[in-house]
């Protein structure tokens, strides 16, 4: 079973599972979640269950105690201060031991790293198709819940202009559908370095065969351990195999940390 789940707080996640109802043609169960209906569709012969929270998304660290899927995706709204309008994916969890945004201190999910690679080539297809303004991009792990399931952040964004967009919602819920039909694995590759937003790791998905799943930032590797970034490799859906570093976007003293790190893990290092 796949869960999708939506809070009520959000515009842009209920826009989006408004439009994975209205387009798959969701039924509404008689079980709950949170007091609200769940919903449930087969979809390439997988049970899906679309659930709502009265919670904010990152809280949602009790979920699998409700459910215990393969798959979580959680529908969400994307802000940042540029505002730039942007389609999203990314892995939860916290990279070092700030959990300000929900989640467990030091803690990621388990990066479903080939749904992430199909959901954003979808976006990027299908933006492209309508000839919508918007950016497609990997965000780097972080911001809870911190799960021991397979999950994944589609997002909308960057800010209400956008949240309210429907047709950006259609994409990114046809986005989310795809990648749920899709049972290809992807050569599989962690990113390390440059910026929140990787265009470079973001470009190598779009033009290439490969997934990325979890990406540690240039911002935090000061704070990484090699426990954090063996970590990284070992809570993958697929196998890792490759760590595709930013290396210019990696400050000079931190970089024979990384690479040690990845020797011992017998990870092939590439830099970009």
């Amino acid at each position: 079973m796949i869960l999708l789940l939506a809070s009520k707080r959000d515009i842009a996640g209920m826009n989006i599972a408004q439009q994975i109802i209205q387009l798959h043609s969701f039924k509404e169960m008689p079980q709950e979640f949170d007091g609200y209906p769940v919903y449930e569709q087969k979809i390439a012969n997988e049970k899906v269950l679309l659930a709502f929270t009265d919670k904010e998304l990152i809280k949602s660290q009790g979920v699998t105690k409700h459910f215990q899927p393969k798959l979580i995706v959680f529908l969400s709204r994307h802000a940042s201060q540029a505002g730039t309008p942007t389609l999203s994916v990314h892995t939860p969890g916290n990279l070092t031991s700030q959990a300000k945004m929900g989640g467990l201190p030091k803690k990621i999910s388990i990066s479903p790293a080939s749904k992430m690679k199909k959901t954003l080539t979808t976006m990027a297809k299908l933006v492209q198709e309508r000839g919508l303004e918007y950016d497609v991009s990997y965000e780097c792990t972080h911001h809870g819940p911190s799960l021991d399931t397979p999950a994944m952040f589609a997002e909308l964004g960057s800010t209400i202009m956008q949240w309210k967009d429907i047709d950006a919602a259609e994409i990114v819920a046809k986005a989310v559908i795809e990648a749920i039909k899709n049972f290809s694995l992807y050569p599989t590759a962690i990113g390390i370095g440059g910026p929140h937003y990787n265009r470079k790791f973001t470009k190598i998905a779009l033009t290439s065969g490969t997934a990325f799943a979890h990406i540690i930032p240039k911002y935090v590797i000061p704070e990484i351990e090699e426990k954090m970034i063996q970590k990284c490799v070992e809570r993958v859906v697929e196998k890792v195999e490759t760590a595709i570093l930013d290396w210019k976007g990696i400050k000079g003293e931190h970089k024979p940390k990384i690479v040690k790190a990845l020797e011992k893990l017998n990870i092939k290092i590439e830099k970009v």
